[in-house]
């Protein structure tokens, strides 16, 4: 298969097509409804799944892989939110050139009232796709995972 291939080219496109919608439909609602973007669902949504224990602080490039961001945007989300007051950060208490980010209270609690409004999203986004032909094979793929 090369790059030029035009099933890998259309595969490419449906994918992106797919992605596309699905997080605009997303963004839109988490913004009307809670004042946040999906980047800083995202990122509330992975630092609230660290836990205390051995290996359950997230590193900062760890955090940017889940996602999906470069580390230097990710700092930047970081420090929004932090402004923000939804996210605080202090030292690692064993290695002081670590520093760890926990959720706040007001996070916890943002990320609570926006998680069905992001699920009833995503799922009016995949229900919509599933009707285009050309997205219809992803949507089953996703169901599948």
């Amino acid at each position: 298969m090369t790059a030029t291939d035009p099933s890998l080219i259309d595969g490419w496109w449906a994918l992106s097509a797919l992605h596309g919608s699905i997080e605009s439909t997303i963004e839109r609602a988490l913004q009307t409804s809670h004042a946040l973007s999906i980047r800083e669902f995202s990122l509330l949504d992975v630092l609230s799944r660290q836990h205390s224990g051995e290996g359950g602080h997230l590193q900062m490039n760890q955090v940017a892989q889940a996602v999906v961001l470069s580390q230097s945007a990710t700092t930047r989300l970081v420090t929004r939110l932090e402004d923000r007051g939804l996210l605080a950060r202090y030292l690692c208490p064993t290695d002081r050139r670590g520093i760890y980010t926990d959720v706040t209270p007001a996070g916890t609690a943002l990320l609570t009232a926006a998680r069905p409004t992001h699920d009833d999203a995503l799922r009016q986004a995949i229900n919509a796709a599933e009707q285009r032909p050309e997205l219809a094979p992803l949507v089953r793929a996703v169901r599948a995972v």
